[in-house]
């Protein structure tokens, strides 16, 4: 069934464009034109998160940060092993993928904090990548709370989602 999704789609679009007395062709170009425009608009933004995230990793401050951490992550529940991919998920998409694999080369995605992992990466979104994509394109220019409810959110999210395996 999943392979007739994309061509069912096509053939919705083509029709509805037809019913509506529009040029599907010229509606693409006008589309991607814009998805062009957005792309160059955006990647200087998403330039300047990138490098950042890899500086802070390649550093070594995101691990001492982890390690100095623990104590405090520990009260709440999360394993200290867990404190790095914590740390880089809110950031990095790819990065915290690099971490999540490591802790499943080491502690296997069965054990407590592979589970964990998961968890804390599937229930996580990169705040600072997608607040970079959603804030350089709008007009919102205060940001005062946006991103540390966002941060509280996800940290929130990863405690319950840990807590609750416990039980599970």
């Amino acid at each position: 069934m999943s392979a007739y999704i994309i061509p069912i789609l096509f053939l919705v679009v083509l029709i509805a464009s037809f019913i509506r007395r529009r040029e599907p062709y010229g509606g693409f170009i006008d589309g991607a034109r814009q998805a062009v425009d957005l792309t160059v608009n955006v990647f200087p933004y998403l330039l300047a998160i990138m490098v950042a995230v890899e500086a802070f990793r390649v550093s070594g401050a995101s691990a001492y940060l982890a390690n100095a951490l623990s104590p405090a992550l520990n009260a709440v529940g999360l394993p200290k092993e867990l404190a790095e991919l914590l740390f880089i998920r809110p950031v990095s998409g790819a990065g915290s993928l690099a971490i999540l694999d490591g802790i499943y080369s080491q502690y296997g995605a069965d054990s407590y904090i592979g589970r964990c992992a998961s968890v804390i990466y599937g229930s996580s979104e990169t705040v600072f990548y997608i607040s970079t994509i959603y804030f350089s394109q709008s007009h919102v220019r205060r940001l005062r709370y946006a991103i540390p409810v966002a941060l509280v959110a996800t940290y929130t999210g990863c405690i319950v989602g840990c807590f609750l395996l416990r039980f599970f």
